[in-house]
């Protein structure tokens, strides 16, 4: 579904992503995983349009996304929920479900009951305003405005970071049956390895911009894999 073939990226003209190839089947969780300051968030930076490619391609079926501007890419299907969430703080709840339901374009918004069936926790605060909700909430916020635009890809950055034990666990439950109910598709940057082998049928490894390991999530439990790749 989504593909990249030896994808290149700089910030100011240093290298971050380095002939980087991936690819992201439907209906798949694919966790990508790596030390801090390898690329991670800057593939998903670049995947979104938000720092364009310097080479390679990037493309959703037959569809070319590199060099589409950012609101086309999600009208196209691919959100991005950033790391620190990135909900509009002095809108509602409510508003901020409205914002990210005007990507669908011609999909249509997904209906707002089928998205509070998925968060129950903001049923009773849509007219709360998103900065006064707690993290774990905010996150929920987060994931269920992308879902608004009836997304075919995910873009998760990092969302686990910040929230208590009990509420993670509910993310990775509600995440995982999204993914089952519509057959969307996942990319998941995370640093929490137990999140990451609840969700994920696959992982890759990223050092220096470059995919350096990929296979099954199980082998995410394989103390080589971690100690050399992840330094744990």
């Amino acid at each position: 579904m989504l593909a990249l073939s030896d994808v290149t990226a700089a910030y100011d003209q240093v290298p971050v992503l380095n002939g980087l190839s991936l690819e992201l089947k439907r209906g798949e969780v694919l966790a990508l995983l790596g030390r801090n300051g390898v690329g991670k968030t800057t593939l998903l930076r670049t995947i979104m349009g938000l720092l364009p490619r310097s080479s390679g391609s990037i493309a959703l079926d037959d569809t070319r996304l590199d060099g589409v501007p950012s609101h086309m890419i999600a009208r196209l299907g691919v959100v991005l929920v950033p790391q620190g969430r990135g909900i509009l703080p002095k809108l509602s709840v409510r508003e901020n479900l409205v914002v990210g339901g005007r990507a669908a374009a011609t999909r249509g918004p997904m209906p707002l009951r089928e998205i509070l069936d998925r968060f129950p926790a903001l049923k009773d605060r849509m007219n709360q305003l998103g900065g006064t909700l707690s993290g774990g909430q905010q996150q929920q916020l987060a994931i269920a405005r992308a879902l608004s635009a009836r997304p075919r890809v995910m873009l998760l950055d990092e969302p686990t970071e910040g929230i208590q034990p009990n509420v993670v666990q509910d993310l990775a439950q509600t995440v995982l049956k999204l993914v089952r109910d519509t057959q969307l598709s996942v990319l998941l940057v995370e640093q929490n390895i137990d999140f990451a082998m609840q969700l994920a049928t696959r992982c890759m490894v990223m050092e220096k911009g470059r995919i350096v390991h990929e296979g099954d999530a199980t082998e995410l439990r394989n103390d080589m894999v971690l100690k050399r790749y992840l330094a744990i």
